[in-house]
């Protein structure tokens, strides 16, 4: 029996066509070259070439096994591209969903993070409603799910990512601008643009309200807080928005105020129970958690959102 090191030392002589050849090829020292050459030979009983002029020909009776060589060292050559192209991505495909909210901004920053490990990974991101997300993991279109809110399914399992909070926006030169922090009181006494108050964010800005037994008028409906961010830079009212939405000044146009009342909300990956997740789907999910978790309300002294757009 021939190991694959006799084989990989067996044809590089054979390639080369010395000893000292085939040590350079292989970046070991000629004198264990010869010295395996030899070992080889005699443990076989087969003479595998004939030396003249100091060069290093192949044997009548080797040739056959040269040629059997040659097809396993192309094998091996098949094995290692096929494992390059895994370790870059080459062969799979990252698919992931996200709600707009996180999609915005943490999304990209997160797929940069992978792209940069697995250069050649197909990549598939699909922005998801709260709803669509069951349908998503279940029929098995995607890995996982970045969410909002925790839903409850006997199918799904939830992982935390970070915690976040939601800030009060307003149009450069509102009589708002330029504040630090603003009050539930004080977002009241004017025109809102909002997401429903069924909608997780929604739902938390509408508790804040009730418990300061605030009145609020909603004068402009929108779903998405893309959709919210354009409304108030037009200049058509304020709104409250998540942090993630606007972090890293990802809407600029838009001024962020910090809320007085607490407004701590946490958000999750949602994957399908019991699926085994990929190396790819399992390294999205730490860089997200790190990008989502470097601008975490406690790691940033309590300010507003990092990168926040300011009034110049």
């Amino acid at each position: 029996m021939m190991t694959l090191r006799q084989v990989e030392v067996i044809r590089a002589v054979m390639v080369t066509g010395t000893i000292g050849g085939a040590a350079k090829l292989l970046n070991v020292s000629a004198p264990g070259i010869s010295r395996l050459v030899k070992y080889t030979e005699r443990s076989l009983g087969i003479r595998f070439f004939q030396r003249q002029n100091g060069r290093y020909f192949p044997t009548p009776e080797a040739e056959n096994i040269f040629e059997q060589i040659n097809g396993v060292y192309k094998k091996v050559d098949d094995l290692s591209e096929i494992i390059s192209k895994i370790g870059r991505g080459g062969l799979s495909e990252l698919r992931v969903g996200s709600v707009p909210s996180i999609s915005q901004v943490m999304v990209p920053r997160a797929i940069e993070r992978v792209r940069r490990r697995y250069p050649d990974l197909g990549i598939d991101i699909n922005i998801l409603k709260l709803e669509e997300a069951i349908d998503y993991l279940m029929l098995g279109r995607g890995e996982c799910v970045a969410m909002s809110y925790r839903l409850e399914h006997s199918g799904l399992d939830f992982m935390p990512l970070a915690s976040g909070e939601l800030y009060c926006i307003v149009p450069p030169g509102h009589e708002l601008a330029g504040r630090k922090q603003v009050s539930a009181a004080e977002i009241t006494r004017y025109p809102l643009i909002g997401i429903d108050p069924n909608d997780p964010y929604g739902r938390i800005m509408a508790e804040m309200f009730a418990r300061h037994k605030l009145d609020y008028n909603i004068t402009i409906r929108a779903r998405f807080g893309t959709t919210v961010c354009a409304l108030v830079k037009a200049g058509l009212g304020i709104a409250i928005i998540d942090q993630f939405t606007v972090a890293h000044g990802g809407y600029p146009g838009i001024e962020l105020l910090k809320i007085a009342e607490p407004t701590r909300f946490d958000t999750y990956i949602a994957v399908k129970r019991g699926a085994p997740l990929s190396l790819h789907v399992e390294y999205f999910i730490e860089s997200l958690r790190a990008e989502m978790r470097a601008v975490e309300p406690s790691r940033s002294n309590g300010k507003a959102a990092p990168g926040r757009a300011r009034k110049k």
